[in-house]
């Protein structure tokens, strides 16, 4: 039998670690959303390049999803050069994730 895990997004699932995730999450959503900004302004890649002030393959990169190409201050300012106001949110942790975190300690020991 197999053990099947639940995340609560892909990326829990595929990184190695909780802060990799969450650097994932954030950047995914902040290209989602400058993707949609490009494409809902009817921009060519070219013209978003300008205001962004990178290369035209640096925003074929973007509207591709590599994510991995991206650092979170280089995505928050270009959302900010767009108009958006991006923001950090932070939550208080869940309880599994505590017990994981004090077992994981244990562990370590």
């Amino acid at each position: 039998m197999t053990n099947k895990n639940r995340f609560a997004s892909v990326w829990d699932a595929i990184e190695d670690t909780p802060q990799e995730a969450a650097s994932m999450k954030a950047r995914s959503a902040l290209m989602m959303a400058l993707s949609v900004a490009i494409q809902e302004r009817s921009m060519t890649q070219s013209e978003a390049a300008k205001l962004f002030g990178v290369t035209q393959p640096r925003i074929s990169d973007l509207m591709r999803g590599k994510v991995n190409l991206f650092s979170l201050d280089t995505l928050i300012d270009m959302a900010a050069t767009a108009g958006m106001a991006p923001t950090v949110k932070v939550t208080k942790l869940k309880t599994s994730a505590t017990k994981r975190t004090s077992q994981a300690k244990l562990l370590a020991v």
